[in-house]
């Protein structure tokens, strides 16, 4: 069975042989009261490769979001959502927004509706904070965080991105030989900006395989959210074998990163290259989410089911307007281009089988009519 339903994109796997050892999974402690061994170090090690002051760990990007529009409410703030975000932060946004926070959103990576939202809510005195992924799977697009950048710092506000989908694939200085970037520092590496109003929370479980959250951003910001999340007192830490995971899987990086990142762009070139010899296309761009555009008179549902039988496994979902059915290929670093060639062949002939048994329907329909 061909797999193309995991979004470990770098392909990074972490057995306990490979992992620095541990004695127990965890002190027993909340976070608030002692860090777990070796988190503070991973922290470190992740505010470095971000580009940032510091960072704390959390036990998932839920635990990080439930807190940090909290913790940020403690001042006078309003909320502005790009339509495009994640929906654990949305989770987060709609806490705080049940306790009388205003939150208004504006359409997808789209700079000047933020700036007119902004200006229409110049007069209430709020804080903004924007919220953003740093990257769209759906496009393959990174957010216009500089636009953003600089119309919260104008105001005073802070623009918050979930970069759970570029951490450890997007870095700094992009070229031929780095499409991706260099080093997988995310979204902000990429547009290679620092400041004191930028608040990042990733998951490590895509790039970096590891089922652990990072918070980072200035000093003063990330001992706020030490200081007073909810979720370090009431909340397990994240565990000894996590934390040694994520050493692991920044010391790959450090090691392997690039050419990691460098045979996954180009599987996924192969990919979109054989889709179009094929007549078909996917959007995505170059980020290894791949999903499959729209085919005349074939649904999605029948393509997935297909492909399914004849061996190859893929993400049916829902589209954006929560309507229409969409397909999708996670491409990572541990396919072959043998894989992405049989993967496309095995698709071809199941657009042509559903076409035939559409075309049998139609006729079979025009017979009873």
């Amino acid at each position: 069975m061909l797999d193309f339903t995991s979004a470990l994109y770098l392909g990074m796997r972490h057995p306990t042989r490979l992992l620095r050892p541990w004695t127990q999974l965890t002190t027993g402690r909340p976070a608030a009261l002692e860090s777990p061994p070796g988190a503070q170090q991973v922290a470190w090690d992740l505010a470095q490769l971000q580009g940032c002051e510091r960072a704390t760990l959390g036990t998932s990007t839920l635990h990080i979001f439930w807190d940090l529009f909290e913790v940020l409410a403690k001042e006078r703030i309003g909320i502005y959502l790009d339509a495009g975000t994640y929906p654990i932060v949305q989770w987060g946004v709609e806490r705080v927004a049940a306790k009388g926070v205003r939150t208004a959103a504006f359409s997808r990576h789209d700079p000047v509706a933020l700036d007119a939202l902004l200006h229409r809510h110049e007069r209430l005195g709020l804080r903004p904070i924007v919220v953003t992924d740093g990257l769209c799977p759906a496009t393959g697009k990174a957010a216009p965080l500089v636009e953003y950048l600089n119309l919260v710092r104008a105001r005073g506000g802070y623009l918050v991105i979930d970069d759970t989908q570029a951490l450890g694939i997007l870095g700094h200085s992009p070229g031929p030989l780095a499409p991706y970037g260099r080093g997988g520092g995310g979204t902000l590496a990429w547009h290679g900006i620092q400041a004191p109003e930028l608040i990042v929370g990733s998951s490590l479980a895509k790039g970096f395989g590891v089922p652990l959250a990072v918070l980072a951003g200035s000093k003063s910001v990330i001992a706020r959210f030490e200081n007073d999340s909810a979720t370090r007192m009431h909340c397990s830490p994240p565990s000894a074998a996590l934390i040694h995971a994520a050493e692991h899987a920044l010391g790959v990086n450090a090691t392997w990163g690039e050419r990691l990142r460098l045979r996954l762009a180009q599987l996924v070139r192969r990919f979109r290259e054989r889709l179009r010899q094929v007549g078909l296309a996917a959007s995505g761009d170059l980020f290894p989410v791949q999903t499959l555009r729209p085919v005349a008179a074939i649904d999605a549902s029948e393509l997935h089911a297909l492909l399914q039988e004849s061996g190859v496994r893929t993400v049916l979902h829902r589209a954006r307007n929560g309507q229409d059915a969409r397909l999708s290929f996670l491409i990572t670093a541990l396919h072959t281009p043998l894989d992405v060639e049989r993967c496309v062949e095995t698709l071809g002939q199941a657009c042509t089988v559903a076409r035939r048994q559409r075309g049998g329907k139609d006729r079979e329909s025009r017979l009873h009519a």
